[in-house]
């Protein structure tokens, strides 16, 4: 597991879909997940994840907590806290802030948006401690249009889709701020499919593989799949990724 963000895509890297979408609303909420890394006939839980949301007048607030367990944090331990804030009316998100406590180091992301029309300005910054103590400062300003999200206000939008809508093997792109760059997703949905979840039970859900770009065209990661809930609520329930030896295999556990 070389970084954090392998560990919890479950969530964090969904791809926003441009397609109108009701905003529904969202009642409190804690999701709770298990990561586990399969290679071969190893298949252990490396970590776990909490996402939680509450309303807050006009607004939500979203906050996703992670950690690596006791056997993985002697390889690459992880204390994340992902914290943001979403306007209910439309859930386009309003501030971002990624806390990362990865294998020594501390890393500090923001993300505020401002919005002119169809366009989207993010004004990032970014602060960095390595495992010598020295900080390290940089900032940045992205710009897009259309739809554009942070790796924890994409994960809500996603549950808004109609995807009665969104036709097999349909292919549909949005953008995605990082504290550094802007990457393009691309989700493609496969159709219906029944699967089998950790504690047994079988449930149907949507497979939909997700594709991600910088500039439009240079890939930045491997593809994933994902499983989603084909109840009103769209939850993720089972996602697979891989990873330079074996896979990540994220479940969702309510």
């Amino acid at each position: 597991m070389r970084k954090s963000r392998i560990l919890f895509t479950l969530m964090l890297l969904f791809a926003g879909i441009s397609l109108t979408a009701s905003a529904t609303s969202f009642k409190n909420e804690d999701l709770h997940y298990v990561i586990s890394y399969k290679w071969g006939l190893i298949h252990k839980d490396a970590g776990v994840a909490t996402l939680s949301l509450r309303r807050n007048g006009s607004n939500y607030n979203i906050l996703l907590a992670a950690r690596t367990k006791p056997w993985a944090d002697r390889f690459y331990q992880v204390r994340d806290t992902l914290k943001g804030t979403l306007r209910i009316a439309d859930l386009k998100p309003l501030n971002y802030t990624k806390i990362a406590h990865e294998n020594g180091k501390y890393g500090l992301d923001d993300i505020t948006y401002r919005y002119t029309g169809n366009t989207v300005t993010g004004i990032c910054k970014r602060y960095k401690r390595n495992d010598k103590g020295k900080i390290s400062e940089s900032s940045k300003t992205l710009t897009a249009t259309g739809d554009v999200y942070d790796m924890l206000s994409i994960f809500y939008y996603l549950r808004h889709i109609d995807y009665s809508d969104l036709a097999p093997g349909k292919e549909i792109k949005a953008t995605v701020f990082s504290g550094s760059k802007s990457e393009t997703i691309t989700i493609r949905n496969l159709g219906k499919e029944r699967i089998q979840l950790r504690n047994g039970k079988h449930r149907e859900a949507y497979h939909i593989k997700f594709n991600f770009t910088t500039d439009g065209k240079k890939k930045s990661s491997d593809d994933m799949d994902s499983w989603i809930s084909t109840g009103s609520e769209h939850i993720p329930l089972y996602l697979v990724g891989k990873l330079p030896v074996g896979q990540v295999r994220v479940y969702y556990m309510n």
